[in-house]
Parts: C-alpha cells; structure tokens; sequence
C-alpha cells in the first residue's frame, strides 16, 4: 500500500491513542465506551506505524509530503 500519511498525523494519532489508554487506565472511561475507545486507540497506533489510512484511500487523501 503506499503511504498516505505524514508525519504531523502519524505522531497525533499516537498521541490521541496514548491519551485514551491513560483514560481507561485511570477509569475515567469504562464500560462500552471504553472498548469502542481502546479498539479506535489501537486502529490509531497500527495506522501510525504503517504509514496508512485505508479511510484516506477511497476520498484520495494523503497528508503526506512528497519529500517523506
């Protein structure tokens, strides 16, 4: 798959996910909501570790710079 993210992205989804765990973590979230949290979280780091976002693909997006 080729890259659709830039770095600016791939270091904010991180961060959103490290915040939601510390979240569930502390129980400010639980329940239901904690779940759907944890798996967005988790969708979250393994886009930013591929470099990819399959919901960019259909809408031609790419927050990646030509030089990354």
């Amino acid at each position: 798959m080729k890259k659709n993210m830039g770095l600016i992205d791939r270091i904010a989804r991180i961060v959103v996910a490290l915040v939601i765990i510390g979240l569930y973590f502390t129980n400010q979230v639980s329940g239901i909501a904690a779940i759907i949290l944890l798996v967005f979280s988790a969708v979250f780091i393994a886009t930013s570790f591929i470099g990819t976002c399959p919901l960019y693909l259909p809408f031609n997006i790419s927050t990646k710079k030509e030089d990354e």
